[in-house]
């Protein structure tokens, strides 16, 4: 009897070089055909700010309100946030609404007015589509009766702002620094953060570092008088800022130096003075403000404090090229005026900050920066300028500043802040 042959189960037998090839194959398909869709949604997103101002006929015009960090203005602030976030977060935008901002408040007929920054983020071609959407939104909600805020008439709806603008406006607050507390903390200081100090200025010659200082407006500068001891001509200086001094983010020339009128080289008292920039520099996340404090702001001893500068590590140091922070406490000047520390020479014009037992300090190099201590909010105030002490970290030898808040009527006086 024919017997059947038996069938043979057979498989495609590839080689490990096929097996590549079209495994290779594959992934190109795949990135040809989803690459685009990628990039579509996620890189070809547009960061987009409009400007816009609305009325608020409920609430009258308070002085407090033109006071940075005031609690009545804080809590107005985050108030219409809170109303612009519920609006755009219920609409057909949400995906597109990131936050909004407020800046200014003004007085008007009709109660008070403010100037609001909107943030949205879209693919470049829907922007003019966007807009229309969100000046429709905007229209439909603030005409109810339900808002608080109700449209400023006398302009467009959204205006757009370009990117350097809106960043100058989001961070024209003062005081807007590091957080703290730090979470590294060294004993002989600290490389600081790249946007940990965003007042800190560094006064130059030639391009050499020789001074520190703070910068308390977009064209003002704060620093210590003894650092034009030797040359006072505007010309010959040149401001950096930035967290290094080779390779600055911003550099600016300086216009014009005023030095306090009682200020003398050969003493410590009034050493203080500003200096004004030739142009105004355009507040950036890691360049803006500090807090300048009022006459009648008082800092207790033991209080924090910090100094930054690129002065030397150690005497006769030298300069770092990345700026650096060190956290001290304040002392008392009953403390510091004792016969083996200063002997009497701390005056009520300056502050006392350091510690008895040496280390940490500002020294050579630091002349003219900042010493800030962070308030509620985190928002951080010039207290002192560094000024003179005797070496660098020695025992019973701490830094001593000028005190801002005794000089606050002569900086007013000089910059009309």
């Amino acid at each position: 009897m024919y017997q059947p042959g038996i069938l043979e189960r057979r498989t495609l037998s590839l080689k490990p070089w096929m097996i590549v090839l079209i495994t290779t194959a594959i992934v190109l398909a795949l990135a040809i055909i989803i690459g685009p869709l990628v990039y579509f949604l996620e890189y070809d997103q547009t960061t987009q700010y409009y400007q816009a101002s609305f009325q608020i006929p409920s609430i009258d015009y308070n002085p407090d309100f033109s006071v940075e960090h005031s609690k009545i203005k804080t809590d107005l602030k985050q108030k219409i946030n809170n109303e612009i976030d519920k609006i755009f977060q219920r609409s057909s935008l949400h995906n597109n609404y990131i936050k909004s901002h407020v800046g200014n408040f003004r007085p008007n007929n009709h109660g008070l007015k403010a100037d609001i920054l909107l943030r949205f983020k879209f693919t470049s071609n829907s922007a003019n589509t966007i807009k229309r959407q969100a000046d429709k939104i905007v229209h439909k909600n603030l005409k109810s009766n339900d808002s608080f805020l109700k449209i400023d008439t006398s302009l467009p709806y959204l205006r757009e702002v370009n990117g350097a603008q809106a960043e100058h406006v989001l961070n024209s607050c003062c005081g807007l620094g590091m957080e703290y507390p730090p979470v590294e903390r060294v004993a002989h200081g600290q490389i600081a953060n790249k946007a940990a100090w965003p007042w800190q200025a560094s006064l130059q010659m030639d391009g050499m570092h020789f001074c520190g200082a703070s910068l308390i407006s977009a064209d003002w500068l704060l620093t210590a008088a003894h650092c034009f001891d030797t040359h006072k001509n505007p010309k010959l200086w040149m401001a950096s800022f930035g967290t290094t001094l080779r390779s600055p983010l911003m550099r600016r020339k300086v216009l014009s130096i005023i030095v306090h009128e009682n200020y003398a080289a050969h003493k410590h008292e009034d050493d203080i003075a500003v200096v004004k920039l030739s142009t105004p520099v355009l507040f950036s996340e890691n360049v803006h403000r500090v807090c300048l404090p009022g006459a009648t702001f008082e800092v207790l001893p033991e209080s924090k404090v910090f100094v930054t500068g690129w002065g030397g590590l150690k005497a006769n140091g030298p300069f770092p090229n990345t700026l650096r922070q060190v956290e001290v406490e304040v002392i008392s000047s009953d403390v510091c005026n004792r016969v083996y520390v200063y002997g009497g020479a701390v005056s009520s014009g300056m502050i006392c900050a350091g510690f008895l037992t040496g280390e940490r300090d500002a020294c050579e190099g630091d002349s003219g920066g900042p010493l800030v201590i962070v308030q509620d909010q985190n928002i951080w105030y010039l207290i002192g300028i560094v000024s003179w002490g005797i070496g660098c970290g020695k025992e019973n030898k701490p830094g001593l500043y000028t005190k801002v808040t005794h000089y606050r009527d002569w900086i007013k006086s000089k910059t009309n802040i």
